[in-house]
């Protein structure tokens, strides 16, 4: 287990260690990014179990789960209200966490398979439809390859064609960070279909 590094927040010692999980939740609201390195030391190891033991899971380890629960922690913070324990609360946001990366990698592949079935509706020669898969493989595989931003940027604007300008909105993110994400992903995807066996 590697969550000793997932986080670029600084250990912290004395004082903000000795507060309530409640009062560093509360700090957290404020943006204190002590009172989240507290809270994480105090409960990596055990939001770490949970996600590793869902089942719901499919390519996203634990490790990323964890950093993105933190995430949405330092995000979300605000909204805790006391109905339960900081660490339950903690464990309903890395529920919710793995729900939505579950989501979105099965809307990935389902669009995915559509844009590859959309390839494959053409009718060619038979030495053409042998080409073609190929090809259709090595896309899937350099699609596979791209750190998940670049694939939901290049998902959304190549194959669905959606206007960059709402793809940023539903993000959000900014328009640049869009572009820059779009072009990484397209520069990686020309290198991996033509470095990848014909």
């Amino acid at each position: 287990m590697n969550t000793g590094k997932l986080l670029p927040l600084r250990r912290v010692t004395g004082q903000v260690t000795e507060l309530s999980d409640e009062a560093l939740l509360a700090a957290c609201a404020t943006g204190d990014t002590a009172s989240l390195g507290a809270l994480f030391d105090r409960f990596n190891v055990a939001v770490y179990r949970f996600v590793a033991r869902l089942q719901t899971t499919d390519e996203g380890s634990p490790d990323d789960l964890v950093q993105a629960t933190f995430l949405e922690v330092r995000r979300t913070a605000g909204r805790f209200r006391g109905g339960s324990s900081v660490k339950t609360w903690l464990l309903g946001v890395a529920a919710n966490v793995a729900r939505h990366q579950l989501r979105s990698e099965r809307r990935r592949r389902v669009h995915q398979a559509k844009y590859l079935e959309r390839l494959e509706s053409v009718p060619a020669a038979p030495e053409e439809q042998v080409d073609r898969r190929r090809l259709l493989i090595r896309i899937a595989t350099a699609l596979g390859e791209l750190p998940h931003d670049q694939q939901v940027a290049f998902i959304l604007c190549d194959l669905e064609q959606l206007p960059g300008v709402e793809v940023a909105r539903a993000l959000e993110i900014p328009e640049g960070t869009l572009w820059r994400r779009l072009h990484h992903a397209r520069k990686a995807m020309r290198a991996s279909i033509d470095r990848s066996p014909r």
